[in-house]
């Protein structure tokens, strides 16, 4: 077993970009994507060289072996995905004129909130240093509590990291903020966008919100703020890191680029596999740092295609 290995838990979405040109008159053209926050998050580690295991639920319509090909040629293992029987989630995406993209999404009763404990069972206790999940798959139900007894399960052996990744439209913010509590609980890296926060305690400052999260259990808080780069804080000890400067051609699959990019430069650190409690201020802005180049390589071209390590 690699001793750098981090498993990534969650789905894999199908992102259909609404395509403003070559439309024929009464016809919508979509260019479909591999997607799925976590699923990229996986792709952007395993980029990077962190060997990284994937444990989805993944159809075998069309769109799952879009996703199956796009994982295993990024170099993730497969080993412990499921070969689901229920359709994929499709996500319809439409860009901004500043490259942010409003979806829609077609999931219910699709095959990544499906979970069931034995299918869990071989990512409780696997040898990875890190279990990182988050986005929908962590908050639908019936999988969601499933995923979130995993951790719990897994946390003894293992770092926690949980991103959120709210999607309002399709989950209500009440439901992330009656769970966020216990996902801090869990976690011990907890990483949001500025538009989470906004969207979680609106109105109020990402200091706060991380003072707020530190208290209810997360050791480690980073809060993504796009352009103007990212804040951390380690118990309540603050770090800032500028956004490299890019032309934004989409920001799809920023986030969990930034946070494959964190994850793979603190366990290459040495700092993943217990608490965090070797990790000093020094050390997280060198990995914020070097999170951000990841996030602005991935926002300079379309869709969530991370970099690879050689890219950088």
């Amino acid at each position: 077993m690699a001793d750098r290995q981090i498993t990534v838990v969650g789905e894999c979405v199908a992102d259909a970009f609404v395509e403003r040109e070559g439309a024929r008159p009464g016809e919508l053209a979509l260019r479909v994507l591999p997607g799925g926050g976590p699923a990229n998050t996986a792709v952007a580690l395993a980029r990077l060289g962190t060997p990284t295991r994937f444990v989805g639920r993944i159809s075998a319509d069309p769109f799952g072996t879009l996703f199956r090909t796009h994982l295993t040629g990024s170099g993730v293992d497969l080993a412990d995905t499921v070969a689901a029987a229920e359709a994929s989630t499709l996500a319809v995406a439409a860009l901004d004129g500043d490259g942010r993209a409003e979806y829609s999404f077609h999931a219910e009763g699709t095959a990544d909130w499906q979970w069931t404990d034995e299918e869990l069972a071989p990512a409780r206790q696997d040898g990875s240093v890190c279990l990182h999940t988050g986005s929908l798959a962590l908050v639908r139900d019936p999988g969601g509590r499933r995923i979130e007894d995993l951790l719990a399960a897994a946390r003894p052996h293992t770092t926690v990291s949980v991103d959120p990744n709210v999607r309002p439209l399709l989950v209500a913010p009440d439901t992330y903020r009656r769970r966020l509590d216990r996902w801090c609980e869990l976690a011990d890296l907890l990483r949001l966008s500025e538009d989470d926060l906004h969207v979680l305690l609106p109105g109020t400052a990402p200091e706060d919100a991380c003072d707020r999260w530190h208290a209810a259990g997360a050791r480690l808080v980073v809060v993504t703020l796009a352009e103007r780069g990212a804040l951390a804080s380690l118990d309540g000890e603050r770090v800032r890191v500028p956004a490299p400067a890019t032309q934004v051609v989409d920001t799809v699959g920023a986030g969990d680029a930034f946070t494959a990019g964190l994850l793979h430069s603190l366990a290459a650190q040495g700092h993943l596999g217990g608490r965090l409690d070797s990790l000093t201020s020094a050390d997280l802005e060198r990995a914020c740092a070097f999170a951000a180049r990841v996030a602005a390589r991935t926002v300079a071209v379309p869709g969530a295609n991370p970099p690879w390590a050689g890219d950088l």
